[in-house]
């Protein structure tokens, strides 16, 4: 049970961004951030991005590109603009969006929209013809960094939704599942350590970091969902989004499925994420104030009661029955708490792995040019590091 708030900023958080010089006692103005990128197929590695940009200033303002602006330096995007700009939206550190907002980064957008810095992770964006984004407001000094979180990249989700195997939720170090990333996200001079694969590994810091604490109060009316909510994207929000407007004053807690429940009532390979990696893309979402890990199918007797539960809500998806045959939803539907809501957006996690199975090819060839200019990077660098290296040696002697 992990409880969730909306814009709270933990001291640890402060300390972790190096941002403790920010406290109201040595300052008197609103620090105004900026962060910018994509955003597409978004998950917890970008909400930790904000998370830790929020914790750096105030006021966090996100700028959103444009499908033609990704099309024409990355190749085409999963999901439109419109489902972009509300997926940042809906995260919980964000305080306003830029719809539209240039590909390269400068001074002129930083003052357009009064931001002091802009933050960006430890990784490198280029732009068509391989240069840095954020070259002009580095050398300015407007630029500030934040720690990339490892263990998830779109590459690897990606490739996860194209892996006919449980492999990538059950046991990473499975050979076919390395052999599939292998081929999927390595270009022709090897991976890339910002867009090649590696492990997630949970810890009890990182989902203090992503929730609040935030307990019910007197006069809250408490809603209890549950599902697998398994590659955290537009249709779910739009979803909390409704349940969240249930009530005047709501307290949402959703509950959350472990993985081999989730593959038994959904087959195939899902979930593409695991317990640990839903957990936190859930607790990122502004209209949720508590996550249950490893909730029961069923809505039983003992968990409303518990949680003092006032209303049950349900999508207009399909309700899988229980082992033995019966009706998860039976106790709450006794206790006429039950309501099945539409929030005018029918989108699933099949359609997305629909989108990106179409489109294969053209997300492979965009993952293998993209991590091709990321390793000329990282030469360019080494080489330049060589040789300062070799003339602070000539220097010596």
């Amino acid at each position: 049970m992990i409880r969730n708030g909306s814009h709270a900023v933990e001291d640890e958080d402060k300390r972790e961004s190096g941002s403790s010089s920010h406290s109201p006692e040595k300052r008197k103005r609103v620090i105004r951030v900026w962060c910018d990128g994509c955003y597409d197929m978004v998950h917890y590695g970008h909400s930790n991005q904000l998370r830790q940009a929020k914790a750096m200033g105030d006021y966090l303002v996100v700028g959103v590109h444009t499908d033609e602006e990704i099309a024409k330096h990355k190749g085409p995007p999963v999901f439109t603009q419109a489902e972009r700009y509300k997926m940042i939206r809906a995260i919980k550190w964000v305080d306003e969006i830029v719809e539209g907002a240039p590909y390269v980064t400068t001074l002129e957008t930083l003052d357009k929209y009064n931001c002091d810095f802009c933050v960006h992770g430890d990784d490198i964006t280029l732009t068509v013809d391989g240069k840095d984004t954020y070259d002009e407001v580095k050398r300015m000094g407007r630029y500030r960094e934040c720690k990339r979180t490892p263990g998830v990249s779109t590459t690897d989700l990606v490739g996860r939704m194209l892996l006919l195997t449980k492999s990538h939720h059950s046991n990473v170090d499975n050979t076919a599942y390395q052999l599939h990333t292998d081929n999927f996200g390595k270009g022709p001079k090897g991976h890339s350590p910002w867009t090649g694969v590696c492990q997630f590994l949970q810890t009890s810091q990182k989902i203090i970091q992503f929730a609040s604490g935030k307990e019910p109060q007197p006069g809250d009316t408490i809603i209890y969902v549950a599902g697998a909510f398994d590659l955290f994207h537009i249709g779910h929000v739009d979803f909390l989004e409704t349940v969240h407007k249930q009530a005047e004053k709501p307290y949402v807690i959703v509950g959350l499925h472990f993985d081999q429940e989730v593959n038994r009532y959904k087959g195939k390979n899902y979930p593409i994420m695991n317990i640990h990696e839903r957990t936190l893309s859930v607790l990122a979402c502004r209209y949720v104030s508590e996550v249950v890990i490893g909730a029961p199918y069923a809505v039983g007797k003992d968990l409303l009661d518990h949680f003092k539960v006032d209303l049950v809500c349900h999508g207009k998806t399909e309700v899988f029955l229980d082992t033995d045959r019966t009706d998860p939803y039976a106790e709450p539907k006794k206790r006429g708490i039950f309501r099945i809501l539409d929030s005018g957006n029918n989108l699933t996690t099949d359609d997305i792995v629909q989108r990106i199975i179409e489109n294969r090819l053209q997300f492979e060839a965009r993952n293998q040019k993209k991590e091709a200019k990321e390793m000329a990077v990282i030469e360019a660098l080494k080489h330049k590091d060589d040789s300062l290296k070799a003339k602070a040696a000539l220097a010596k002697k």
